[in-house]
């Protein structure tokens, strides 16, 4: 059932929002970005060995062949749900990284922190204005 000219407004209206206030996710969920099959065989491959050497371990009493083979199994299964690397460019590989500042103790500073909170507050006290309440 197609949607009807109100809906497909909001509908649109919704996308809009959602890519003026959070457009990383947007264009997260607007990626198509599939994994090569080659990906998906070579785990599967590699989960299949690993669960045969974790067998083959515990049948033989072997426990250091259980463990390497439920280490494979681990590695292929977070090989599969890994994000593929982007191959750079020519282009890309040859530009200047930014500069990074250096880290605080904690591994964040405090001032980072409070931005981040500090935008959250204004998009929350944003929607609260626009919805009336």
């Amino acid at each position: 059932m197609p949607l009807s000219e109100y809906e497909q407004r909001v509908l649109e209206q919704m996308e809009r929002q959602l890519a003026s206030d959070d457009p990383r996710l947007a264009n997260t969920l607007t990626q198509r970005g599939r994994r090569p099959v080659l990906r998906y065989v070579l785990s599967g491959v590699g989960a299949a060995a690993g669960l045969l050497l974790l067998v083959l371990g515990a049948a033989t009493a072997k426990p250091a062949l259980g463990v390497v083979g439920f280490v494979l199994m681990f590695a292929a299964v977070a090989y599969v749900f890994a994000a593929p690397r982007r191959h750079k460019t020519p282009a890309e590989a040859g530009a200047a990284q930014p500069a990074q500042p250096a880290a605080a103790p904690h591994g964040r500073s405090a001032g980072r922190r409070r931005g981040f909170m500090t935008r959250l507050e204004e998009r929350w006290d944003r929607r609260r204005g626009e919805s009336g309440r």
